[in-house]
């Protein structure tokens, strides 16, 4: 058998066709024909400083697609959220224009039926976004939609399960904020369960307490150690984080570890009070 045929020897400079390609993309495409339907390599766009926000949209048995506004869930920790805000401090008015026409059309393309969430990932130095997927479900932080719509989003859910398409005004008002009241440790977030001997909410104008805990109750290690979402209201942001302040002071749990002096901590964080912040804050926070 001839050598340069088989391969074992090449002219200088010349390389067998069968020969693997070097590098990232090389190694890409490789693992891709092997574990998948073909080589071809998915080049995603890389973000700097990224917020994560996103669309609630609801869609009506009659095809409508509404936009209720946006979230912005940027403050994560382990990529998870903790606090989500609406509006978002970080889109101004034209590319929130274009998200929301952009969610409706996603929901328009594939006959989209109730409440969902279509996500984006945003740049909020270039005001531009791309799309990241779409959850087919009411949220966690869906309170924060309500209390600046006005409207009752699982209410909404079961008239549209039962086939009504109720005509709804959307016209959003004021600024909420939501933080997720954890049992964990407020440094590592690690989780904290335990027996809670006092549970004492806030109260007042503005303020909304979503809880599945009490006094008496056990926060065990068996499941998501999330206890309550504190909800606030305030006719602008500035009103927001104070009344958010307030809450977060008034919020007593004993017992289980939690949170609350990380919200706390947060909400005196220069640039979460300035609204100039993304997914990376936390980890800065505790760098």
């Amino acid at each position: 058998m001839d050598r340069a045929v088989a391969g074992v020897h090449r002219p200088h400079g010349r390389q067998d066709q069968r020969q693997e390609p070097h590098g990232a993309g090389g190694r890409a495409r490789r693992r891709g024909g092997d574990a998948l339907a073909g080589p071809a390599v998915l080049l995603e766009r890389y973000v700097e400083r990224a917020r994560h926000v996103e669309v609630q949209i609801l869609g009506l048995p009659d095809g409508r697609v509404l936009a209720l506004g946006e979230r912005d869930c940027s403050v994560q920790r382990r990529h998870q959220k903790v606090v989500e805000e609406s509006p978002s401090p970080g889109i101004g008015p034209e590319l929130r224009e274009r998200m929301l026409a952009a969610a409706v059309r996603a929901g328009e393309a594939v006959g989209y039926l109730g409440a969902g969430t279509v996500e984006c990932l945003v740049d909020a130095d270039a005001q531009d976004f791309v799309f990241l997927e779409m959850n087919t479900r009411l949220q966690v932080e869906h309170p924060v939609t309500e209390l600046v719509t006005g409207l009752d989003l699982v209410e909404l859910q079961i008239r549209v399960a039962a086939g009504e398409s109720p005509e709804i005004t959307v016209a959003p008002q004021g600024h909420a904020i939501e933080f997720w009241v954890y049992a964990e440790d407020p440094k590592r977030f690690l989780p904290g369960p335990g027996r809670i001997t006092t549970w004492d909410e806030p109260t007042g104008a503005g303020i909304r307490v979503d809880s599945g805990y009490t006094a008496g109750d056990t926060v065990t290690m068996f499941y998501d150690p999330l206890m309550a979402k504190l909800c606030v209201l305030g006719t602008g942001r500035t009103e927001a984080l104070e009344l958010g302040r307030k809450a977060i002071a008034e919020f007593t749990v004993e017992g289980p570890r939690s949170n609350l002096p990380f919200c706390a901590e947060l909400l005196e964080n220069p640039a979460f009070v300035a609204g100039d912040y993304d997914t990376g804050l936390v980890g800065r926070m505790r760098a």
